[in-house]
């Protein structure tokens, strides 16, 4: 009698391609692992073979899974490092600057061994030693302002002097608010997190609920310098773009970063197409692109567009290890990586003519034509070649461009902060917390990037907008 398959009919397990095909076609039934005993020691290696591998890569995680999210049991063993960590024998060693100024000077008396404990002769030579350290029993500074008031005849109404130490109402100053600001959006901390230093080590009691509301006040003033920012970006010679997941109320959304040299733009929206880039954009960039492959960026106008070689090379490296490397995949493989890195190697390269330079392009292009019209018959193989062609003119842009680089990974460098914010803080809990997000995160990153101090500059921009009520520029 031959076992039922999952369908009802009978599936003869007679040999090696059928007895997988009812592998495959889900749990077995008594019957058929009855059946599958009778053939024999061979069929039952076989199955247990096949169950083996089938359990194996179910438990498997996807290429593309994050490695983040691959438990560590999951994880290989990371190989031994090739080289020692550290700088090479004979390099300067580098330490901490010694102090300028010495605030406090104490002598340690020597009388007994700290060895043995017998008693030691006068001393006869001193050395001295320098430590910095933060004092214990930190305490706020409590300040109490004598506000004048007067009557303006010019506004018929009561006035008072300004207070430049902290906005109005607020009961915290603006030195406080700025570095409780840089703690969560430019290093990630919980708000929790940030609640426990301030009580524990500074003695200062906050309540989550009113640093929030006052994170949201510093986000509305600094929202001149976030459209500067967004400003600066679309009029920059080169951008760099890039997005990833983020969460709002629990619903999915989208971080996009726009970032070069000189600023980086955060925005959160709920869509990933190309009406968020339009939106940015005005329906055109006028400098050059730096992105994936993602088809958003397809259709936005741009004056020219570099797409990213690591996507590339990774994509390559990909099919060869987890796809379908069979066929004719190798030699595609080694064609189009020889051109990438030889395209790589002559931005490198000094002392090359122009009239060289642009004949190697031209080389390149002939060699990416070759690739491109060839009848390729592995089907990772036609992907990449259709991607090609639809990226034909993008992709040695930098070659034209010295400023421009031939990667992304600016891009990528610039999101990850945002990536450990999110993992840390898991997003935000209402559309007005990521408005802020965004707003502090853009104003923070940007600062570091042009080598301010983040929480002096911001407490110096709002004393100047608690006394004029005009935020200054954004700081170059």
């Amino acid at each position: 009698m031959a076992p039922e398959g999952a369908g009802g009919e009978e599936v003869v397990v007679n040999s090696p391609s059928s007895l997988e095909t009812l592998l495959k076609n889900g749990p077995l039934t008594e019957a058929q692992a009855v059946e599958i005993f009778q053939q024999g020691q061979e069929a039952v290696v076989f199955a247990l073979l096949t169950l083996s591998a089938k359990a194996l890569k179910e438990d498997s995680p996807a290429p593309s899974t994050p490695s983040g999210m691959i438990p560590p049991y999951q994880k290989p063993n990371r190989s031994a490092r090739k080289k020692r960590p550290g700088r090479k024998k004979g390099h300067p060693g580098s330490r901490r600057a010694a102090p300028l100024t010495i605030d406090q000077t104490i002598t340690h008396p020597l009388t007994h061994c700290p060895d043995c404990g017998s008693v030691v002769a006068k001393s006869c030579e001193t050395r001295t030693r320098t430590t910095e350290d933060i004092p214990t029993g930190i305490t706020p500074v409590v300040v109490q302002h004598i506000i004048e008031r007067g009557y303006c005849s010019t506004c018929r109404k009561i006035v008072e002097a300004p207070v430049p130490e902290a906005l109005p109402k607020a009961t915290i100053g603006n030195h406080l608010l700025a570095l409780s600001a840089w703690f969560h959006f430019g290093l990630g901390q919980t708000i929790s997190q940030i609640v426990a230093v301030l009580s524990c080590h500074l003695h200062f009691a906050l309540t989550p609920g009113g640093l929030v509301q006052m994170w949201h006040r510093l986000a509305a003033i600094l929202y001149a310098w976030y459209e500067a920012i967004g400003e600066q970006a679309k009029n920059s010679h080169f951008l760099h773009a890039d997005e990833t997941g983020w969460r709002v109320m629990g619903k999915t959304f989208w971080l996009w970063c726009f970032t070069n040299d000189r600023v980086t733009y955060y925005l959160i929206d709920h869509c990933r197409g190309s009406p968020v880039l339009k939106r940015f954009f005005s329906d055109a960039f006028s400098g050059t692109l730096i992105a994936d492959f993602w088809g958003a960026y397809n259709r936005l106008k741009v004056a020219a567009r570099q797409v990213c070689f690591v996507h590339l090379f990774r994509e390559l490296e990909n099919v060869l290890l987890y796809k379908d490397p069979s066929g004719d995949w190798r030699v595609f493989y080694k064609k189009l990586r020889r051109l990438l890195r030889d395209s790589l190697r002559l931005r490198k390269k000094d002392g090359v003519s122009p009239e060289e330079f642009a004949s190697a392009k031209k080389r390149f292009l002939s060699r990416l034509d070759e690739i491109l019209k060839a009848s390729w018959q592995n089907k990772n193989a036609q992907r990449l070649v259709k991607r090609l062609r639809r990226h034909r003119n993008d992709l040695f842009t930098f070659l034209d461009h010295p400023d421009v680089p031939a990667d992304n990974n600016h891009g990528e460098r610039e999101i990850r902060p945002a990536v450990i914010i999110r993992k840390n803080i898991l997003c935000n809990r209402s559309e007005q917390g990521a408005h802020t997000q965004a707003i502090l995160m853009s104003v923070y990153r940007t600062l570091k990037l042009r080598g301010h101090d983040p929480i002096k500059t911001i407490a110096q921009a709002l004393a100047t907008y608690i006394n004029t009520g005009t935020l200054p520029p954004l700081p170059e």
